[in-house]
């Protein structure tokens, strides 16, 4: 199976301990989210790299053990609820309060809702950086195209200077634009259902179904 293709054959292929690709292909595919969520909730970046590294160790364990239960929420709520705690603990342990977070802490972990809607946020950037990445490398769209882009949407630039630093028209800016944006959504689209886990490919008690052993 293509562990970088869908979640579910991902996990399948984590419940084997010697399957060092499927350890790899998890821990690319969701550090870079942990990480970001832990910024969010006002962690270094030093403190939020250890949160994502415990997170992804207690996940590993306990799906191993069984206790994955995907009728109780897909992956990212379980994911994102053992960063919740691991943050709290380490907090308690550091001894900091709250108030002293620091003014980036953008989550209040006390709200349910405000921590998954962080995890959500970093997930779709993920995602999309995922998709750039792969319009970039494999596709035949013109990496000037890209960049007119990346150039118009991300950094905010105005039309007029795009077009001068890259030697285009204002007008082809605009069609850059358009062409990238329909090209990218295609392929959001499909990452999107390639990440979700289907229901009917996992027994009870969070074990792959055999078909995806096989």
């Amino acid at each position: 199976m293509d562990l970088d293709r869908t979640t579910t054959a991902l996990l399948a292929g984590l419940f084997d301990p010697r399957n060092a690709a499927a350890w790899e292909a998890f821990d690319r595919r969701y550090r870079p989210i942990l990480v970001g969520f832990a910024r969010n909730c006002g962690l270094k970046d030093d403190a939020a790299a250890e949160i994502a590294q415990e997170t992804i160790v207690r996940f590993v364990e306990e799906y191993r053990e069984g206790k994955y239960d995907r009728s109780r929420g897909r992956l990212g709520a379980w994911l994102v609820t053992i960063a919740r705690y691991r943050i709290i603990d380490q907090q308690r342990r550091r001894g900091v309060a709250k108030v002293e977070r620091g003014e980036s802490a953008m989550v209040n972990l006390d709200d349910e809702n405000s921590v998954s809607a962080a995890y959500e946020v970093e997930r779709r950037r993920a995602v999309l950086r995922e998709a750039i990445e792969e319009l970039t490398t494999k596709s035949k769209t013109d990496p000037k195209t890209v960049r007119a882009f990346e150039m118009l949407v991300y950094h905010g630039l105005p039309p007029a200077r795009v077009a001068e630093e890259l030697g285009m028209s204002t007008h082809d800016v605009y069609l850059a634009k358009s062409r990238v944006a329909a090209k990218l959504r295609d392929i959001v689209q499909r990452l999107e259902q390639e990440y979700e886990e289907s229901p009917g490919d996992w027994e009870a008690g969070g074990r792959p179904s055999a078909r995806l052993e096989e």
